[in-house]
């Protein structure tokens, strides 16, 4: 069943049997019955039909959202609404607002609305003129693209009440409610919603958070191909002018040709100071158009739709914007906060194990840092979560940036002497320098490379006799049982420590030209240290398969 207390709102063409089906509901579930209907004639002291025939359409719908207005204010309930109720922008909003309403499509067959409607037609005002079947049709081409916008669409036919009943109830049973983080900085606040199905209704979280009526969102290719419709139809009814600017998928494209080309692109597009930037995609994605809306009229609204695990529980998150230079990656970018964050878990599934297993390295990372219950979690529903289980995928990611956002709001701009912000950066040292030894060409996913990087931290920690070797054999036991990379000998080349060394003493983490580690002293135990003998480090690498 739903989390409760819940409002589960009943929507549909009248006649679709939501009192009768609602009632029962109500007494399945336990809790109180409404029907709008009686609600509005009780507050107006007259009939539906006494209204239309006095006051008209419009005279009603205003009733009928003060109404509901009232009712979504209750704890739970299940709520029969009229045929037309959902139609009323102003109501379909504020039903989509509300935290704990559950909206469900009822949807029945014009032929058996027909049926049950012929002996009762002279009671509903809006079926007693004209042919029944040709108002019906009508009503359902006006109706049917809104109706479909509800949490749950079910079809029925000629099923008894306790039939109809049942299928209510186990498709209750399979919905997962939105979870929300809340990130609050010192001069900024918003939310990371995190869900299934969340890009269906993208406009409607987005557009309270849009200063004018143009919006731009930025995606690569292939995300384009997957999800950039939905997206779009989502915006349908709006009167928002949406752009789109595509670039290449893959590290390639956070790179100064890009950020200069979608950037003429943007200008190009008349764009304003109300003018939002919208990334749709991963995190290359993420940081290049956050990077763009940093810098574009010196800073316009920015917000994330992240696609893959890796960007919902890391780069979506934090506010980091910026590109990769020959001399390192990140090098050039800007803390740039979003306005909102919509993960939309639906998304991941359309991703291979490889890109589960990279955003899955970064919620271990979690773990590794300051939460032992978390990497706990992570030991007992790690193969569940790659193998797509949708509410464990959901409670990962809330975790994960619940996790993201504490830290991120003790220390935003990374600035802590000690600890802070700068203890996400585990692993990544090490990671950083794969990543530009494969030249970010794909070989090597940045999720990958931080899972390297977990073991290589640890294992440096080991050596230096700050961890016990039973954390390195817990973090390696996991890794492998989930076919996760944890070594250098298994890339696929011969790597040089001289030049992986190289590669880290240009990394952003150095501090008055030493490079600062993030080591642990066990799980959930990491620290920052900025007194590493590089010797270590490169004995080390010669132990996990490096050539000198």
């Amino acid at each position: 069943m739903p989390v409760s207390p819940c409002i589960i709102v009943l929507i549909g063409h009248m006649g679709a049997g939501k009192t009768t089906l609602g009632r029962k509901l109500a007494q399945v579930l336990g809790t109180k019955f409404i029907d709008l209907d009686a609600e509005i004639e009780k507050a107006a002291g007259c009939s539906i039909a006494e209204i239309f025939s006095k006051h008209g359409e419009a005279h009603f719908r205003e009733g009928e959202h003060k109404v509901i207005s009232r009712l979504m204010k209750e704890e739970a309930c299940v709520l029969a609404t009229g045929g037309g109720a959902w139609m009323d922008k102003r109501t379909r909003d504020l039903i989509r607002k509300t935290p704990h309403a559950c909206t469900i499509w009822l949807h029945v067959p014009l032929t058996t609305l027909h049926a049950r409607l012929t002996h009762s037609r002279a009671k509903r005002p809006l079926l007693r003129e004209g042919n029944l079947h040709d108002t019906l049709k009508h009503l359902a081409t006006k109706r049917h693209p809104l109706y479909a916008q509800a949490d749950i669409v079910i079809t029925f036919g000629d099923e008894t009440v306790d039939e109809a009943v049942k299928k209510l109830t186990t498709a209750l049973e399979s919905v997962n409610p939105v979870q929300k983080v809340a990130v609050t900085l010192p001069s900024h606040h918003y939310e990371v919603i995190i869900g299934p199905n969340l890009l269906k209704k993208a406009a409607f979280y987005i557009r309270p958070h849009l200063k004018n009526k143009h919006a731009i969102i930025i995606t690569d290719s292939n995300v384009a191909e997957l999800h950039l419709a939905t997206a779009r139809d989502s915006f349908a009814e709006s009167e928002i002018r949406l752009d789109v600017i595509c670039v290449s998928p893959g590290e390639e494209s956070k790179s100064f040709s890009t950020y200069q080309r979608v950037m003429e692109d943007v200008l190009a597009l008349g764009i304003e100071r109300g003018t939002t930037i919208i990334a749709l995609g991963g995190g290359v994605v993420g940081d290049l158009a956050g990077f763009v809306a940093a810098t574009a009229m010196r800073g316009i609204n920015f917000i994330q739709i992240p696609t893959t695990l890796l960007s919902q529980v890391d780069s979506s998150v934090g506010g980091k914007t910026g590109i990769n230079t020959k001399a390192g990656k990140n090098l050039v970018g800007a803390f740039w906060q979003p306005q909102i964050v919509l993960a939309d878990i639906s998304t991941l599934k359309t991703l291979p194990r490889r890109q589960l297993i990279a955003g899955y390295a970064e919620i271990l990372k979690a773990g590794l840092i300051s939460d032992p219950e978390l990497f706990s979690w992570c030991e007992i529903n790690g193969a569940d979560l790659l193998d797509g289980n949708t509410a464990i995928l959901t409670e990962a990611v809330k975790r994960a940036c619940s996790f993201k956002a504490q830290i991120v709001c003790a220390d935003e701009r990374e600035q802590a002497h000690q600890g802070g912000r700068a203890l996400l950066n585990l692993g990544h040292s090490f990671a950083h320098a794969l990543e530009a030894e494969f030249h970010y060409d794909g070989r090597l996913l940045h999720g990958e490379a931080v899972s390297i990087g977990l073991h290589l931290a640890l294992s440096l920690s080991v050596k230096m006799g700050l961890a016990q070797k039973d954390d390195l054999k817990r973090l390696d036991s996991h890794l492998k049982t989930l076919a996760m990379p944890s070594k250098i000998s298994e890339l696929p080349a011969t790597l040089s420590a001289k030049t992986l060394l190289n590669h880290m003493a240009h990394d952003k983490k150095m501090r008055d030209g030493k490079l600062s580690f993030i080591l642990l002293h066990g799980i959930g135990q990491a620290f920052t240290c900025r007194d590493v003998d590089q010797t270590l480090v490169r004995e080390l690498y010669l132990e996990e398969g490096c050539v000198d």
